[in-house]
């Protein structure tokens, strides 16, 4: 489990591309300090599993769907990526709660400066959209952002200076394409009360009577 705080700027040193996977060698230096073997790091909002590692950087397998689903097939050597360890236990949680399983990508539309803050515009798919509230959580690359707006085809975030200046973010453009992960709460809760909407038989009691 990740908390969207992003821990340092990596750079992709090499991809060792298969017939539909790949293999990430990733310069980094925060990550490192107490890496193992099979420790997961998020890469760019995607969770990856240590597979090896130097003093200066890791490697990390990626499989065919986590290229399908993302924005990591898009990479190429030089690419910066935002990295976060797994969270630990005696950690502060800073953002939400993010499991690095990308629901899907979105695409910048809009970028614009508001002050010291900068408007970043994101359309997406219904599926994601309709897992996205004002005021709510959402990762963008991995990084926990609050939703400032959201309608049917697009949602708006707001960037502070010290996001821009700790992410990848005040790198990317229009067009440019952005891993996405909904707070998962949402999911569990569509997911949940999925068969009795169907039905029609959500009601205040029904609520009531489980919890709500």
């Amino acid at each position: 489990m990740f908390t969207g705080i992003i821990e340092e700027i990596g750079v992709i040193n090499s991809i060792g591309k298969g017939s539909a996977s790949a293999v990430l060698t990733i310069n980094a230096s925060t990550v490192l300090e107490d890496v193992h073997l099979g420790d997961s790091i998020a890469v760019n909002g995607v969770c990856l599993t240590v597979t090896g590692f130097s003093g200066s950087s890791f490697t990390a397998d990626v499989m065919h769907e986590t290229l399908n689903r993302s924005s990591l097939g898009s990479l190429r050597t030089g690419s910066k990526v935002n990295l976060e360890r797994a969270m630990s236990a005696n950690g502060r949680f800073g953002g939400h709660i993010v499991s690095g399983h990308i629901d899907g990508t979105g695409k910048i539309t809009d970028i614009k400066r508001d002050d010291n803050a900068v408007w970043y515009t994101i359309s997406a798919n219904s599926d994601i959209l309709r897992l996205i509230v004002e005021k709510g959580s959402v990762a963008i690359d991995g990084i926990s952002l609050t939703v400032a707006y959201v309608d049917e085809r697009c949602f708006k975030v707001s960037i502070i200076p010290h996001t821009l200046d700790k992410t990848t973010l005040a790198l990317r453009k229009k067009t440019d394409i952005v891993n996405l992960e909904n707070d998962c709460i949402g999911k569990y809760v569509e997911k949940l009360v999925g068969p009795y909407k169907k039905t029609g038989s959500i009601t205040r009691e029904f609520l009531l009577q489980n919890g709500f």
